[in-house]
């Protein structure tokens, strides 16, 4: 990657990558560098929580995803609408999770732009060790790895609708999440 940012045009903007690749990290550093307005990212966890606040809740729940993906796709739609930067932040690893979130940017006329977050399996697994969370287990980690390995190649993204698709590098690269988001400029209206 060069040393200038990488501009990220206002339109949606998809993270890809399995549980434990440093997506949420890498969007809490954009916040907190000031490069992105926490309001821009809308993440699939987050709303699970607040729907499930206190409730012990299997997050492959069928009903729960449809609620928690109908509610991501509602605020992702708002943002657009108004012409604001929108950031899918969940795996989004497989092809009909991104033809969803497609569909909602072709509605408004947005560009898609795709942040990869291909980590070697072996740094996903350890990372997931060390993460606070506990639902996520290896057999899971493993799973999302291979089905983005299969299905979320750049070329394939390309033909799904994204304009521009960039890998965020990571800890198997020596890199920080704050290292990675100064990589990144966003467009803000």
């Amino acid at each position: 990657m060069s040393s200038e940012p990488t501009v990220i045009p206002t339109g949606l903007v998809v993270l890809v990558g399995p549980p434990a690749s440093g997506k949420t990290a890498f969007v809490r550093e954009l916040v907190a560098q000031g490069s992105l307005d926490p309001e821009a990212v809308v993440s699939s966890d987050e709303i699970r929580a607040e729907f499930h606040e206190g409730e012990a809740v299997d997050a492959a729940s069928d009903t729960v995803d449809a609620r928690v993906f109908d509610e991501r796709d509602r605020r992702i739609t708002a943002r657009l609408a108004a012409g604001r930067i929108a950031v899918a932040e969940s795996t989004n690893v497989t092809p009909q999770a991104r033809t969803r979130l497609v569909a909602i940017a072709e509605r408004f006329g947005a560009p898609v732009t795709v942040l990869r977050f291909p980590q070697d399996e072996a740094d996903l697994l350890r990372q997931n060790e060390e993460r606070e969370r506990n639902d996520v287990s290896a057999a899971d980690v493993s799973d999302y790895a291979a089905i983005m390995r299969r299905d979320a190649n750049r070329a394939r993204l390309r033909v799904e609708g994204a304009a521009l698709v960039c890998d965020v590098p990571g800890r198997g690269q020596g890199v920080t999440p704050a290292e990675a988001a100064r990589r990144f400029t966003f467009c803000l209206p």
